[in-house]
């Protein structure tokens, strides 16, 4: 699939909010927030460009796959450790238009970018405690630190804060406020 270039409003509407219609996880008020901690962290991991991560200065490629840049690692793990045990959680997953029958193999983040959006959902939804509140930037960057990008990442709260701040502006009323 060649690599399109989001702008945040519409990767919000396209990728984003059909995602969290297929999960249902989130609460009314809480939406907002889990909106924008998912653009923040597309925007932050690919720029809402890359769906494969970028070559390092010698040339090698890690393996982070999607908008989300998500380790085929990690989407395998939300599956044998959290999904296994909450079928339920699963065949909403598996009723993502596109999504594969019975356990979805990681290459379907470069190619499913709802399904990406599910899978990074997923991985928040196994921290501790709720995503921070919609609005509140500084925070979202600390709990995308923590529990996304991790200790042994190479990106910073401050990128994520920035990126996240300067989009809020684009999007829609409704996505952005609190």
């Amino acid at each position: 699939m060649a690599e399109t270039v989001w702008t945040p409003g519409p990767f919000t509407a396209q990728v984003i909010d059909p995602a969290l219609v297929a999960l249902a996880l989130d609460p009314p008020e809480r939406l907002a927030g889990v909106r924008q901690l998912l653009l923040g962290t597309a925007l932050q991991e690919s720029g809402l460009r890359h769906l494969r991560q970028l070559a390092n200065r010698d040339g090698t490629r890690g393996p982070a796959l999607g908008y989300f840049q998500m380790e085929p690692a990690t989407h395998d793990d939300i599956w044998a450790t959290f999904l296994t045990f909450r079928p339920a959680l699963a065949a909403r997953v598996r009723a993502v238009p596109g999504a594969a029958v019975g356990r979805p193999k990681a290459e379907l983040l470069v190619h499913n970018h709802v399904y990406a959006a599910v899978m990074a959902r997923l991985r928040f939804r196994r921290a501790p405690g709720a995503p921070p509140a919609a609005g509140d930037v500084r925070a979202m960057g600390a709990y995308w630190k923590a529990y996304y990008n991790t200790v042994l990442g190479k990106g910073r709260a401050s990128e994520f804060e920035a990126k996240l701040a300067a989009a809020l502006p684009a999007l829609s009323p409704e996505l952005s406020a609190g």
